[in-house]
């Protein structure tokens, strides 16, 4: 996934030095080429030879080691980097960025790069609150170098508060869309949906279906990463939603549709993933009352009906982009679909094909539009998101 990127971790002075272990490894299985720059004080949180041995790369603490080829290491690194992430960033070395001194290998090769620099302050709460400290931040951001704010709770000094650093996985999220993919979307608005939606019969019961929300989270992430501003409307998932992404969380049919028709004028694509029930009861009350009577039927009607309220709708500049599950027939019904809905393209499977459909982590997948028909492998369904998008970005 990170094949070619390199990515520079600037450790610093803190307990939470020993996270960059995990943050490495994670990276090192992207086939990322990491480079770890370790501050003098870190080395007393955590031994160089931790991540010398995860990622296969002298680590750099002393700006005039000779043991290394032969070039202006600070310099050669700073050119080769395509994202520098400093975290644990302690106060000190906050301080010296914000006010470009360079005393150290780490604040040397920052100064010099020309690249995205992230910045993880993790420090007690009353040096992250102090104003100085503060004031360096928003110096920070002013240069255009992205702060990672810090979670609150338990720190290591048992002080309760702001300056703990962020999990690993929220570090990675934050290198994967600086670096992951080329921004061929800056720009452009996408709304996604995503998910099941519920239908109430009664306090009891309710009408849904088997959707996860997997496919339509992996379209938002993968669209976040190559640059698009994101609006997510998702049914309930047991998945949590993608970093950086505008989620709309709704619940039933007639809840996805007013938050699509909300949306939709404001954006360049839609792509319609969610799985909505195609049946609502007519009333809850209703529906008490029968069963109150000992009726036991439902009388149900059908919700609306968005895609094809979006292809009535759409401007000529929009993209739609629709799903069809099938278990027969299934070229002919997408190709139909495409036509009666007037979207451009249609992404169709069949759930009966093994590694398709709901609750799993593959898709097999073709993409319909007017002048072609583009049978896929099977593949994860990040891989099937960008494959969507690159169909829409030609």
């Amino acid at each position: 996934m990170l094949k070619g990127k390199t990515i520079v971790l600037g450790v610093t002075g803190s307990i939470a030095a020993y996270k960059i272990a995990n943050l490495a490894s994670m990276l090192s299985k992207l086939h990322a080429d990491i480079q770890v720059i370790m501050t003098q004080n870190a080395t007393n949180f955590i031994n160089p030879i931790t991540f010398e041995t995860l990622t296969g790369n002298k680590c750099l603490i002393d700006t005039f080691d000779r043991n290394f080829q032969y070039s202006v290491e600070h310099v050669a690194l700073a050119k080769k980097a395509d994202v520098v992430l400093v975290a644990p960033a302690s106060a000190n070395v906050i301080g010296k960025m914000a006010n470009g001194i360079a005393d150290d290998m780490l604040t040397t090769t920052i100064l010099a790069c020309r690249c995205k620099k992230i910045v993880s302050p993790a420090m007690n709460t009353n040096m992250y609150e102090n104003p100085i400290v503060q004031d360096n931040i928003e110096k920070l951001k002013r240069f255009g170098i992205e702060v990672i704010e810090p979670d609150v709770g338990l720190l290591a000094c048992k002080d309760v508060g702001a300056g703990k650093m962020p999990s690993e996985e929220v570090l990675l999220d934050y290198i994967l869309r600086e670096v992951r993919f080329e921004k061929d979307f800056e720009g452009k608005k996408i709304l996604v949906t995503a998910g099941p939606t519920v239908e109430s019969i009664d306090p009891v019961r309710f009408i849904s279906n088997h959707s996860t929300g997997k496919m339509g989270y992996a379209i938002a992430k993968v669209a976040m990463q190559r640059g698009a501003e994101v609006t997510l409307v998702t049914g309930p998932v047991d998945i949590e939603p993608p970093r950086f992404v505008n989620v709309i969380n709704i619940k039933s049919a007639e809840d996805m549709y007013n938050a699509v028709v909300e949306n939709f004028e404001k954006t360049d694509i839609v792509i319609k993933a969610a799985a909505v029930a195609d049946y609502t009861p007519v009333s809850v009350a209703d529906n008490k009352m029968k069963k109150k009577d000992g009726d036991m039927s439902i009388p149900l009607k059908r919700t609306k009906d968005i895609l094809k309220y979006l292809g009535e709708n759409r401007r000529a500049d929009q993209f739609l982009c629709g799903f069809s599950m099938e278990t027969e027939n299934m070229l002919e019904n997408s190709k139909r679909k495409l036509e009666k809905k007037n979207v451009d393209m249609i992404v169709a499977n069949n759930l009966k094909v093994e590694g398709a459909g709901f609750g799993v982590d593959t898709n097999v997948v073709t993409l319909i539009t007017k002048d072609d028909c583009k049978e896929l492998p099977i593949m994860t369904k990040e891989e099937v998101a960008a494959a969507i998008l690159d169909e829409i970005n030609i």
